[in-house]
């Protein structure tokens, strides 16, 4: 009985880390090739704004951030860097800010949702018309499926 025990324990164990893995791997391996920096640039046009994703903010980890230079304008928002890679990720606007999951959740009401993240190296996300980035000062990365604030960048 007690091997019995051990090795359904095992066999689950196992079968768990392959499915935390497969979740992890997946976007990667479907990820649409990522636009190279010119093309981002391209994308943007005549950018307003720019901005900067850091390592360095509260809630990111090892597992959760974005690095580089976005630039917005009224049509596209890029960014010219990287983000761990993962599912589900979301760029959201905000009025204020953020730097932390806590924050994001409870300012959730007043941030829009501008699209989904599908690359990680370098990304370029269309702006919906009805969208001004004016209007805001800060870009979150957000995973969607897990809940997780990933980065953010202050771009006015």
């Amino acid at each position: 009985m007690k091997r019995l025990i051990l090795l359904l324990a095992s066999h689950g164990l196992a079968l768990f880390a392959g499915f935390a893995a497969g979740i992890y791997v997946l976007p990667i391996l479907t990820a649409p090739d990522a636009p190279s920096a010119e093309q981002a640039r391209q994308r943007v046009g005549n950018a307003m704004f720019t901005g900067r994703f850091s390592r360095d903010l509260k809630d990111s980890d090892a597992l959760h951030w974005g690095e580089g230079t976005l630039q917005v304008s009224a049509h596209a928002i890029a960014l010219e860097g990287r983000v761990a890679p993962g599912p589900d990720y979301r760029l959201y606007l905000s009025p204020t800010f953020i730097e932390t999951e806590a924050e994001f959740k409870r300012l959730k009401p007043t941030l829009v949702h501008v699209g989904h993240v599908r690359t990680f190296d370098n990304f370029v996300v269309d702006v919906p018309p009805d969208i001004d980035p004016a209007q805001y000062t800060t870009a979150i990365v957000w995973c969607e499926t897990f809940g997780q604030f990933i980065t953010a960048a202050k771009y006015r």
